[in-house]
């Protein structure tokens, strides 16, 4: 009788309740696993457009601390700035060679940001041809940062006036003389921008990410 006692066995209900728990540990286990594997892909994934932004920006801070002013352009408005765009001359000084001048177009259009540039050049006609293709956006483009939500645009002159959006902006792109027309005797005011205020939105984010840029001689 005692051998028989020993020898007794889990009965079937202990053993549904010892698989119930292990199976409560195992989801508990596998929920807090998942949790963490989904946080991690966000974080990195956070990182990844982080560090796309801070490229982005390192390479437009060139452009806008490279810029030329009107006079180089003989009148015309080295920078041009809507909605979703901004276009600007900037002088190119590559090694061993001579000083050229290069039309740069960062464009945001259906969540992607990029950046389009124009051979180099030292001729001002062909500049200004530059420029009517960049208001068509057929010049290739390179694709910096994908999932941009909203691209807001403030410059700034020396003038009292402060920072003001891209639609206070009336810079048109004028010719010398047209600046200073001797048939009238007058001289077109134009304003001398210098700083470019830009706020990238990425989704998920309570705030944009906003860089401001010296805008070079201009």
């Amino acid at each position: 009788m005692r051998y028989e006692r020993l020898c007794k066995g889990l009965t079937l209900v202990e053993l549904m309740v010892a698989i119930a728990v292990l199976g409560f540990i195992s989801m508990l286990g596998w929920r807090g696993l998942d949790a963490i594997t989904r946080a991690r892909l966000a974080l990195n994934q956070e990182l990844i457009q982080t560090r796309g932004l801070q490229l982005a920006f390192a390479q437009l801070q060139v452009d806008c601390a490279n810029t030329v002013d009107s006079n180089t352009l003989a009148g015309a408005a080295p920078l041009l700035i809507d909605a979703n765009r901004v276009t600007l001359s900037r002088r190119l000084q590559p090694e061993a060679q001579p000083g050229a001048l290069q039309l740069v177009t960062w464009r945001w259009r259906e969540g992607l940001l990029t950046r389009e540039e124009s051979a180099p050049t030292r001729d001002l006609n062909q500049l200004k041809r530059y420029w009517q293709v960049a208001q068509t956006g057929t010049a290739a483009a390179v694709k910096l940062q994908s999932n941009v939500q909203q691209m807001t645009l403030r410059v700034w002159a020396d003038d009292g006036r402060g920072w003001r959006a891209w639609q206070q902006m009336s810079n048109p792109i004028v010719s010398r003389g047209s600046l200073m027309s001797p048939e009238t005797g007058t001289t077109a005011p134009q304003t001398i921008w210098r700083g470019l205020e830009v706020s990238l939105q990425l989704p998920g984010r309570a705030a944009s990410m906003t860089k401001i840029f010296m805008l070079g001689s201009v």
